[in-house]
Protein backbone atom coordinates (compact mmCIF):
# COMPACT_ATOMS: atom_id res chain seq x y z
CA UNK A 1 0.00 0.00 0.00
CA UNK A 2 1.56 3.47 -0.98
CA UNK A 3 1.42 6.13 1.64
CA UNK A 4 0.85 9.64 -0.22
CA UNK A 5 2.30 12.60 0.89
CA UNK A 6 6.10 14.08 2.17
CA UNK A 7 7.74 12.89 4.83
CA UNK A 8 10.47 14.40 7.35
CA UNK A 9 12.36 11.54 9.15
CA UNK A 10 13.21 12.32 13.26
CA UNK A 11 16.66 10.71 14.20
CA UNK A 12 14.83 7.52 16.33
CA UNK A 13 13.15 6.49 12.91
CA UNK A 14 16.49 6.76 11.42
CA UNK A 15 18.29 5.15 14.28
CA UNK A 16 15.13 2.42 14.21
CA UNK A 17 15.90 1.95 10.40
CA UNK A 18 19.74 1.06 11.02
CA UNK A 19 18.74 -1.34 13.48
CA UNK A 20 16.88 -2.96 10.73
CA UNK A 21 12.83 -1.83 12.38
CA UNK A 22 11.13 -4.29 9.84
CA UNK A 23 7.84 -1.61 10.16
CA UNK A 24 10.41 0.94 9.79
CA UNK A 25 11.66 -0.44 6.83
CA UNK A 26 8.00 -1.49 5.13
CA UNK A 27 7.08 2.00 5.46
CA UNK A 28 10.03 3.63 3.97
CA UNK A 29 9.18 1.46 0.74
CA UNK A 30 5.85 2.18 0.79
CA UNK A 31 6.34 6.61 0.36
CA UNK A 32 6.00 8.81 -2.38
CA UNK A 33 9.18 11.01 -0.96
CA UNK A 34 11.49 11.57 2.48
CA UNK A 35 13.19 14.35 4.02
CA UNK A 36 16.08 14.07 6.13
CA UNK A 37 16.52 17.56 8.69
CA UNK A 38 20.19 18.70 9.40
CA UNK A 39 19.51 18.36 12.84
CA UNK A 40 18.74 14.56 12.17
CA UNK A 41 22.56 14.37 10.34
CA UNK A 42 23.86 16.24 13.08
CA UNK A 43 22.45 14.11 16.38
CA UNK A 44 23.31 11.09 14.27
CA UNK A 45 27.20 12.27 13.79
CA UNK A 46 27.18 13.31 17.27
CA UNK A 47 25.77 9.31 18.18
CA UNK A 48 29.04 8.08 16.15
CA UNK A 49 31.36 9.49 19.03
CA UNK A 50 29.69 7.24 21.44
CA UNK A 51 29.55 4.47 19.68
CA UNK A 52 31.23 1.12 20.04
CA UNK A 53 31.21 0.68 16.48
CA UNK A 54 31.68 4.03 15.40
CA UNK A 55 33.68 3.30 12.07
CA UNK A 56 30.66 1.46 10.93
CA UNK A 57 28.31 3.83 12.33
CA UNK A 58 29.97 6.54 10.33
CA UNK A 59 29.76 5.01 7.01
CA UNK A 60 26.02 4.51 7.44
CA UNK A 61 25.10 7.85 8.28
CA UNK A 62 27.61 9.25 4.85
CA UNK A 63 25.87 6.48 2.90
CA UNK A 64 22.63 7.67 4.08
CA UNK A 65 23.27 11.87 3.80
CA UNK A 66 24.45 11.19 -0.33
CA UNK A 67 21.78 9.22 -0.72
CA UNK A 68 18.81 11.15 1.25
CA UNK A 69 17.18 14.49 0.46
CA UNK A 70 18.46 16.74 3.60
CA UNK A 71 16.75 19.91 4.67
CA UNK A 72 18.31 22.55 6.66
CA UNK A 73 17.65 25.87 8.11
CA UNK A 74 17.21 28.90 6.33
CA UNK A 75 15.64 32.44 7.80
CA UNK A 76 12.12 30.95 7.09
CA UNK A 77 12.93 27.77 9.37
CA UNK A 78 14.06 30.29 11.96
CA UNK A 79 11.49 32.34 11.39
CA UNK A 80 8.98 29.14 12.01
CA UNK A 81 11.20 28.39 15.04
CA UNK A 82 10.49 31.69 17.12
CA UNK A 83 6.62 31.19 16.69
CA UNK A 84 6.93 27.07 18.26
CA UNK A 85 9.05 28.01 21.18
CA UNK A 86 7.20 31.13 21.95
CA UNK A 87 3.89 29.02 21.57
CA UNK A 88 5.88 26.09 23.62
CA UNK A 89 6.99 28.64 26.42
CA UNK A 90 2.99 30.41 26.61
CA UNK A 91 2.00 26.48 26.83
CA UNK A 92 4.55 25.47 29.82
CA UNK A 93 5.38 23.19 27.33
CA UNK A 94 9.19 23.21 26.47
CA UNK A 95 10.93 20.53 24.24
CA UNK A 96 14.29 19.76 23.47
CA UNK A 97 15.78 22.87 21.13
CA UNK A 98 16.67 20.34 18.10
CA UNK A 99 13.10 19.01 18.39
CA UNK A 100 11.85 22.57 17.29
CA UNK A 101 14.32 23.27 14.46
CA UNK A 102 13.12 20.02 12.99
CA UNK A 103 9.41 20.42 13.71
CA UNK A 104 10.02 24.10 12.33
CA UNK A 105 11.86 22.36 9.01
CA UNK A 106 8.39 20.47 9.18
CA UNK A 107 5.93 22.97 9.44
CA UNK A 108 7.91 25.27 6.90
CA UNK A 109 8.12 22.58 4.14
CA UNK A 110 4.58 20.98 5.01
CA UNK A 111 5.86 17.88 5.47
CA UNK A 112 4.57 15.12 8.03
CA UNK A 113 6.97 14.20 11.21
CA UNK A 114 7.92 10.69 11.14
CA UNK A 115 8.68 10.28 15.20
CA UNK A 116 8.10 8.00 18.19
CA UNK A 117 8.61 11.43 20.23
CA UNK A 118 5.44 12.03 22.30
CA UNK A 119 6.51 16.06 23.07
CA UNK A 120 5.39 16.76 19.27
CA UNK A 121 2.30 16.69 19.75
CA UNK A 122 2.49 19.93 21.54
CA UNK A 123 3.22 22.00 18.26
CA UNK A 124 0.32 23.45 16.34
CA UNK A 125 0.18 22.95 12.87
CA UNK A 126 2.73 19.85 13.05
CA UNK A 127 1.61 16.51 11.31
CA UNK A 128 3.28 13.71 13.19
CA UNK A 129 2.84 10.18 11.88
CA UNK A 130 4.48 6.89 14.71
CA UNK A 131 5.92 3.67 12.99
Amino acid sequence: MRMSGKYLLDTNIVIALFADDALVKENLANTEEIFIPSIVIGELFYGVHKSARAKENLARIEDLASSSVILGCDTETARVYGEIKDVLRIKGHPIPENDIWIAAIAVQHNLTLVSRDGHFSEIENLKVIVW
